[in-house]
């Protein structure tokens, strides 16, 4: 027998637990299912827990609107709920007189999408701020910042359970199936589930989870595409 849920959402990673909480504080019934053992283990805690202002994606895209808007509600949430988070700001450098062009084109492009605060620095200001620096011009964007990502991630979930959501660790959605009622769902441990609305935020499983969807049109099927970052620390 299939249980019915208002609300499934897989993944409790930030877009997973933010998505599950944005429900149930509109009084929608929310199960939030994550295979690992504990919410968070994926690519949410493997990044730079950095905050960007929003300043070189492509002018008038989503990503350029929605990282303007929600770094600055990100802020306002850290401020209320006591989240670990610095707005450090950062320096984006010419290295070479060269490289003077592309620093004023970054520029107008974070300006066409809403972030109004990056202030130009010749080289002699931008090593008064960072001596260790080489450099013949630089952006200094105040509005970037640091954030404890588990931190978040457990507000987010505090935020759920308090409002009536729940989150189910150990419970890898292996099967799924459009139905006239709704999605069908089956987890590892043979628990079958019925949603009216399913939400789809397994991270780099994601496009996984969607194929495995019967029903679901192949077309919309997300492409995975992987990425390699590399960080260097100042020693």
């Amino acid at each position: 027998m299939s249980e019915q849920v208002d609300c499934v959402v897989v993944g409790a990673g930030v877009v997973g637990l933010a998505v599950a909480r944005a429900l149930a504080l509109q009084g929608r019934e929310v199960m939030v299912l994550e295979a690992a053992e504990a919410i968070g283990t994926g690519t949410s805690s493997r990044n730079s827990e950095v905050i960007h202002a929003g300043i070189y994606y492509p002018e008038g895209s989503l990503k350029a609107r929605l990282c303007v808007e929600g770094r600055q509600r990100l802020y306002t949430y850290c401020g209320e709920r006591g989240i670990a988070h610095q707005r450090c700001g950062k320096l984006i450098v010419a290295t070479d007189e060269a490289q003077r062009g592309q620093l004023q084109t970054i520029a107008r492009k974070a300006e066409a999408n809403g972030v109004h605060d990056l202030r130009w620095l010749e080289g002699a200001e931008a090593r008064a701020m960072e001596p260790a620096l080489q450099c013949a011009a630089a952006l200094h964007s105040p509005s970037t910042g640091i954030i404890d990502s588990h931190a978040l991630m457990l507000a987010l979930q505090g935020d759920l359970e308090n409002a009536g959501g729940m989150v189910v660790c150990h419970a890898e959605v292996q099967e799924a199936a459009i139905h006239p009622g709704g999605v069908w769902l089956r987890t590892a441990d043979g628990t079958e589930l019925t949603a009216r609305t399913l939400v789809n935020a397994a991270g780099l499983h994601a496009p996984l989870l969607a194929a495995r969807l019967q029903g679901f049109p192949q077309q919309f099927v997300p492409q995975a595409f992987y990425a390699k970052g590399h960080y260097f620390t100042l020693s």
